[in-house]
Parts: structure tokens; C-alpha cells; sequence
């Protein structure tokens, strides 16, 4: 059975974005895992806006990966495309049974919460920016419940920022 792994970029604040929704803010002077997350990623998990920002920077982001996007106002087709538009929980506890690798829960923040909600992820890889945004918006809400975790890993690389890597505690 497969992983639902959270791996993101936040600022040192906690933001995911930044005020006008931009992640120009973000690293991308360095690999910073990726490769080695990727191979062990099936496929990967977007909220509607999420992928759209990312489909206007790469008209085919992540091509070897089957890529699951929920949305109830939009459908996606093609090539590794497929849309969740009802039952987003029942059927990401379908698609962990069906994956053997992980699945990366890409975001945005709406589907990060209600992922958190009904306690489906697994993992959560934070790759923290040494950048104070100040406004944006927040990875985790005021009503988040309190969830315990292990830590798993730590990296620190030359640009300051710091990746920690954590799972549920059982």
C-alpha cells in the first residue's frame, strides 16, 4: 500500500504562497531531493488551482507520473490525467490501496486540508525557506487538530533552507 506524502515548500512564517499567490519565493537553484522523491512517487495528487499555477509554468508538469486532479468545477484529460470531482476522500483511500510507491500530495491548500481532516497523510516533507513572507496563505488552518509526529529526517543544504522530514506517530 502506498504513502500520501506531503512535500512542499513553506517560508519560515508558515506560508505556502505569497500574498498575491506567487511562489517566486521558492529555491530552484538546487535539486534539493527531488529526484530521489520522485523515484519513489507514483503519482501525484493537485488541488485545481495547484495545478493549473503549475500547468502555466510547464504545459506537461511531471510526464512519466499519473497525475490525479480534484475538482468539482473542471475535468482534465489527457496523457496521466485523470480528475477527482466527488468522494476526494473514498477515493484517495482507494488509490493507496491501488498504489504500491507513495503519492505525492502536491497541494494547494484546500486539498491539504481536507486531506488533513480526514487524516490521510502520512508523511510531511517540509522544505523550509529562510524567507518571512508576512501574508499568504498559511499551510496549516487555526482548526487544525493537534497530530502528533516523528520526526524522520533532517537536511540542511548551502541556501539556508532546512527540509524536515516527518511521519504520523502510531
Amino acid at each position: 500500500m502506498g504513502k500520501i506524502c506531503l512535500n512542499l515548500a513553506i517560508s519560515l512564517d508558515g506560508f505556502i504562497e505569497g500574498p498575491d499567490g506567487s511562489f517566486d519565493w521558492c529555491f530552484t537553484d538546487q535539486d534539493y531531493g527531488m529526484t530521489e522523491f520522485l523515484g519513489q512517487t507514483e503519482a501525484i495528487l493537485f488541488g485545481r488551482k495547484s495545478f493549473q499555477v503549475l500547468k502555466e509554468m510547464d504545459s506537461d508538469p511531471y510526464p512519466d507520473k499519473l497525475k490525479y486532479i480534484y475538482s468539482n468545477t473542471l475535468t482534465y484529460s489527457g496523457k496521466n490525467l485523470l480528475t477527482i470531482s466527488d468522494h476526494a476522500v473514498e477515493r484517495t483511500l482507494d488509490l493507496k490501496k491501488e498504489y504500491e510507491k507513495d503519492l505525492w500530495l502536491f497541494g494547494g491548500a484546500k486539498l491539504i486540508a481536507e486531506m488533513q481532516k480526514a487524516d490521510l497523510i502520512d508523511e510531511y516533507i517540509l522544505s523550509i525557506h529562510p524567507i518571512l513572507l508576512g501574508a499568504g496563505k498559511r499551510l496549516f488552518s487555526s482548526d487544525q487538530e493537534k497530530l502528533l509526529l516523528k520526526l524522520l529526517s533532517t537536511k540542511e543544504y548551502s541556501s539556508g533552507l532546512v527540509q524536515l522530514h516527518y511521519s504520523r506517530k502510531q
